[in-house]
């Protein structure tokens, strides 16, 4: 019990301080811009007391150690500061949108699980024949196929197509729960599928790997039932290297989904980081980012400590 709390503590321990270098780089990155601060974000039109102002609200001149302290120790105060563009809370900004790609990423991920789990049990049960075939194709077609255009092909079948969903996935506070799952409908199996797409491939392989193993056949030597075999022994086992690229894909729907949410008109963190980039608003293009981050972070820490718990060999530190 010692070594897996010590293992877990070592985690979190590590993912603090990929958290703490993560924010060191986005500041340094916002810093290392050529030109001054003010200047890009008012333009080289600005005139004198304009950009004295706007210096004097950033604190440009103090040092960059200084700000970076500054606005490093208000983030662990839970205060991101105030956006350029609106003088408003970004907490408050950000929080609507947060929630809405939390919600986009949980459905996503619910759609995830059967459409990587069910193709994968398919091939490794069926390996080597035309089905196992088949379903590969599709995967590397799938692996290959950018974002965009997937999520496009999804808007023609069932919008321009069959009609069935909106084109634009515009939410807000008096959305209904059922106008809600609407809006999400497209984008949540857009991104399911290409999470899907990465994780069939190594899970079926997976599955192979435990369905040759020898615990695995002695349990059908005592008569257990092929399906209860599968679902019973083999694969949760078989999710268990599986954890790391599940980790990498629900960090990819928090911070990866700025194409998707574009696509489909989302207003998500995606759609936010962008309009914070186009409106030169580096305070929350820097509050946006370093939560994006945080979040991919915290889903691969907890991916390692899932994986503490369900091996055998890391609960013994081997």
């Amino acid at each position: 019990m010692v070594q897996i709390l010590r293992l877990i503590g070592g985690r979190i321990l590590l993912s603090l301080l990929t958290l703490l270098l993560v924010s060191l780089i986005i500041f340094a990155a916002v810093e290392v811009l050529p030109g001054d601060v003010a200047t890009r974000i008012l333009g080289r039109e600005a005139t004198a007391g304009s950009l004295a102002a706007l210096r004097a609200q950033l604190h440009l001149e103090d040092p960059a150690a200084v700000r970076y302290l500054r606005w490093l120790g208000g983030i662990v105060r839970g205060d991101f500061g105030l956006a350029l563009t609106s003088a408003r809370p970004i907490s408050v900004i950000l929080a609507p949108k947060l929630f809405n790609t939390l919600i986009l990423a949980l459905v996503a991920f619910l759609l995830y699980l059967p459409l990587a789990i069910i193709p994968a049990l398919i091939q490794a049960i069926r390996r080597d024949r035309p089905i196992d075939h088949g379903l590969s194709v599709v995967t590397l077609v799938l692996l290959s196929t950018p974002d965009f255009l997937l999520a496009t092909i999804l808007l023609l079948i069932f919008v321009m197509t069959a009609g069935l969903l909106p084109s634009m996935s515009i939410v807000d506070e008096t959305s209904t729960f059922t106008e809600y799952l609407r809006a999400i409908a497209l984008p949540a199996l857009t991104l399911a599928i290409v999470m899907a797409a990465y994780a069939v491939r190594m899970l079926r392989d997976n599955l192979i790997e435990v369905l040759d193993s020898e615990y695995v056949r002695m349990a059908e030597l005592k008569g257990l039932s092929r399906r209860r075999v599968l679902l019973r022994h083999a694969l949760p086992n078989a999710l268990i290297p599986s954890l790391n690229i599940t980790a990498l894909n629900v960090g990819y729907v928090i911070g990866g989904v700025v194409v998707v949410e574009k696509v489909f008109s989302y207003p998500g963190l995606g759609s936010q980081l962008v309009n914070a980039l186009q409106l030169l608003d580096y305070p929350l293009f820097e509050a946006t980012v370093l939560i994006a981050a945080g979040f991919y972070i915290v889903a691969n820490m907890l991916a390692d400590i899932g994986s503490i718990l369900l091996n055998p060999r890391l609960r013994s530190g081997q």
